[in-house]
Order: structure tokens, then C-alpha cells, then sequence
């Protein structure tokens, strides 16, 4: 599963948590948000907050 900010430059990527993948852009924003195997992964992952759009 991918989420993506469309039309931003992609600076750097990390990899967060395993199968988990943060693209940064330049102005240190996250632009993107991969997970691989997510019907595997989401299930494992620690309960995160985000805000969106502020």
C-alpha cells in the first residue's frame, strides 16, 4: 500500500518500522508513506496518531 503526495520531490526515505517506509521531502514533509505486505504488517505495527491537512 502506498499513500502518496503527488508533485513533491522526495528528499530522503527511511524505513520506520520493518515494511515501513517514510519518503521525506525537502522541506522535511512527509510525501509519502509505503507499507510492504500491508494486510501483514498493519496488523503489527504500534498505534500511531498523524494530523492531516493542518
Amino acid at each position: 500500500m502506498t499513500i502518496t503526495q503527488p508533485e513533491t520531490a522526495i528528499k530522503e526515505s527511511d524505513e520506520v518500522y520493518p515494511g515501513v517506509i517514510l519518503d521525506i521531502g525537502y522541506d522535511c514533509d512527509i510525501v509519502r508513506v509505503e507499507i510492504l505486505s500491508a494486510s501483514k504488517v498493519v496488523s503489527k505495527l504500534p498505534e500511531t496518531q498523524a494530523v492531516v491537512g493542518e
